[in-house]
């Protein structure tokens, strides 16, 4: 499954980067130095944290994305920065849950 598979069900917009990646599993969490040590490359990093230093943290972990959830915009400073790193960003407008219930019900082992 690709991350342009979740833009529709996750009512997302694309703020930066390329959807057409494949992505390997999911964290969810907002605590930055946690989530340096937990999200994997190849993850999606679901989190409501969209400032300079989450770009960071996902600029040494790599992962596929980073959605953000509850309609969190990223200000442009970061998104710039994000760009730089090749890092995609997502906004949905569905909770940190909601998202991870989608994805779950979307992968092969729960259809």
């Amino acid at each position: 499954m690709t991350l342009n598979d979740l833009c529709q069900p996750l009512s997302a917009k694309v703020l930066c980067g390329d959807t057409d990646k494949s992505f390997s599993g999911v964290y969810v969490g907002d605590l930055l130095s946690r989530a340096m040590s937990r999200v994997s490359a190849d993850n999606i990093w679901v989190t409501i944290m969209a400032n300079s230093n989450t770009v960071a943290v996902a600029t040494l972990t790599e992962p596929a994305a980073i959605i953000l959830a509850e309609n969190v915009d990223m200000p442009k400073e970061s998104l710039d920065a994000a760009t730089k790193n090749d890092i995609t960003v997502i906004s949905s407008p569905l909770s940190a849950y909601e998202i991870s219930v989608v994805i779950a019900n979307m992968t092969p082992e729960n259809k």
